[in-house]
């Protein structure tokens, strides 16, 4: 799904306790990089490396690999693309996510009442999820990016805090193409724009006041991980969001 030379969300899916789900991670690049922003469930790299391909981009250039949150879902596929990669490849976060994403903690969505509830489940649903409690995946974050920061890639890339789906949670903005790379910090649902999901979020008050924001930019598009993308009026809808929080 492309928005401009150098700018698709990529669309891959994924079977998640028996539902077909799909995510949209954000792929960006130039003649000096190529960025994936959030890196989808475990398993899933012969799927990104279709992905790449249909975009007109081999996985092979990958440089950089940009975290919005530490969800399984988001960084569930850095260990098979850093060891699928033939050079280094930079992994960039929130200084807060950083350790649930290096392993040092354990994922806050897989919380002691959570994994209480899984026995409740059935044993195909739950065995998954256990191996991954017990064994997450995990990388090593080469850089630290927090609110205002400019990254000088692919046409400029500002970072935004938008906690409250997790502590730490960043979303982008591509300046050079007015698209807001939302990450969890909103949602679209049958064709409309709303805040972070209230059933995923850790902090919902927090969230919707983290919309706020995202008033400060001027926004053309808008790619969430969960939906798409949404255009025509962003900034309009975005900001009645942010009234309403």
């Amino acid at each position: 799904m492309n928005i401009v030379k150098g700018v698709e969300a990529l669309e891959i899916t994924a079977n998640l306790l028996g539902e077909l789900r799909i995510i949209y991670p954000t792929l960006l690049w130039d003649q000096d990089e190529v960025i994936l922003v959030d890196a989808g469930y475990p398993g899933q790299l012969d799927l990104f490396h279709q992905a790449f391909a249909q975009a007109g981009v081999s996985f092979d250039q990958l440089t950089k690999i940009m975290i919005t949150h530490q969800d399984i879902d988001h960084i569930g596929g850095l260990p098979g693309m850093i060891q699928g990669s033939q050079s280094h490849v930079e992994i960039i976060s929130h200084p807060l996510e950083q350790p649930y994403i290096q392993g040092e903690r354990r994922i806050l969505k897989f919380s002691d009442e959570v994994i209480a509830q899984m026995d409740s489940w059935p044993e195909e649903h739950a065995a998954p999820l256990k191996r991954l409690i017990a064994n997450p995946p995990k990388a090593t974050v080469d850089t630290l990016v927090t609110d205002g920061q400019v990254l000088p890639y692919c046409g400029g890339i500002t970072v935004i805090d938008t906690p409250g789906h997790t502590p730490g949670h960043i979303s982008l903005y591509h300046i050079s193409s007015k698209t807001l790379i939302a990450g969890d910090a909103l949602v679209i649902k049958d064709g409309e724009l709303y805040g972070s999901d209230p059933s995923y979020t850790l902090d919902l008050p927090t969230a919707q006041a983290s919309i706020k924001n995202l008033t400060r930019y001027d926004i053309e598009h808008v790619i969430c991980y969960h939906g798409g993308i949404y255009q025509g009026q962003a900034n309009q809808r975005i900001a009645q969001l942010a009234s309403e929080a």
